[in-house]
């Protein structure tokens, strides 16, 4: 039987995993909220990793707060970048494989066209910044790793995210201003674990990074219209397109990943 731990698991990801879980074959998770584990501190990550006999460990622990990691990037840094440097080097002592979750901000969104993992990375923003210092981290300790960068990640029923606020304030009748200056890969969660569960505790994959988005692109204004078609509230809410919504922290122009 494999044994997985999960950090992080209070999250969307976490909370998607766990809601899976049940269903994977042969397989113990381990789920640890940031209360359980807390990635910046080393000492409990040792003592974890000594009693848990885990054959992977899939961290979805992050800070993502885009706008307060400009104002205060220490954080931040310390969560994406020291929080997976530490899981990095547990999982190199123990022989565990490393399954880290990473983003699209690691780019600057300057390219024309989709991302792919050879171009090179240039984040923009310090929550970009502090995701690829995670990355560099874990590749520079511990080849057996995963590193599954993704698009726009949201959950239809857990956590705060873009696709929940939209339903929220529309079904409370708010007008909603949405800008189109951006164009991702919106990504279910549930797409992202399912990945992660067939393809890579499975084994089929080899080590390294990957792309993983569920592949339609579109703006942050087609994808609220989705969301509202989805839930019956096109009807029942004003949708303006607003080109003047403007933030603390620099977005990539561009965040799709091929």
């Amino acid at each position: 039987m494999k044994r997985i731990l999960v950090t992080g698991s209070a999250g969307q990801m976490g909370q998607t995993l766990r809601e899976l879980a049940p269903f994977v074959k042969d397989t113990f998770f381990d789920f640890r909220d940031s209360s359980e584990l807390d990635i910046t501190d080393q000492e409990v990550i040792n003592s974890i990793f000594q009693t848990g006999n885990c054959d992977y460990c899939i961290n979805c622990a992050a800070y993502t707060n885009v706008e307060q990691a400009e104002k205060t990037p220490e954080p931040a840094f310390a969560v994406n970048a020291e929080g997976a440097k530490n899981l990095a080097s547990a999982c190199k002592e123990h022989g565990v494989v490393l399954i880290h979750v990473s983003s699209d901000y690691v780019f600057d969104g300057a390219k024309e066209g989709p991302y792919t993992i050879e171009d090179e990375t240039n984040p923009i923003n310090e929550y970009g910044k502090s995701k690829l210092k995670g990355e560099q981290y874990i590749r520079q300790i511990w080849p057996n790793h995963y590193i599954i960068r993704t698009s726009w990640l949201y959950s239809k029923k857990y956590g705060h995210n873009f696709y929940r606020t939209i339903v929220k304030k529309a079904s409370e009748g708010q007008d909603l201003h949405i800008t189109d200056e951006q164009i991702g890969c919106p990504t279910n969660t549930e797409s992202l674990a399912s990945y992660i569960i067939k393809n890579l505790l499975s084994g089929e994959k080899s080590f390294g990074t990957y792309h993983v988005t569920d592949g339609r692109p579109m703006t942050w204004y087609d994808f609220a219209e989705q969301i509202l078609k989805e839930n019956s509230l096109s009807d029942k809410v004003n949708i303006v397109l607003d080109r003047n919504y403007r933030t603390f922290a620099k977005r990539p122009r561009n965040s799709v990943l091929s």
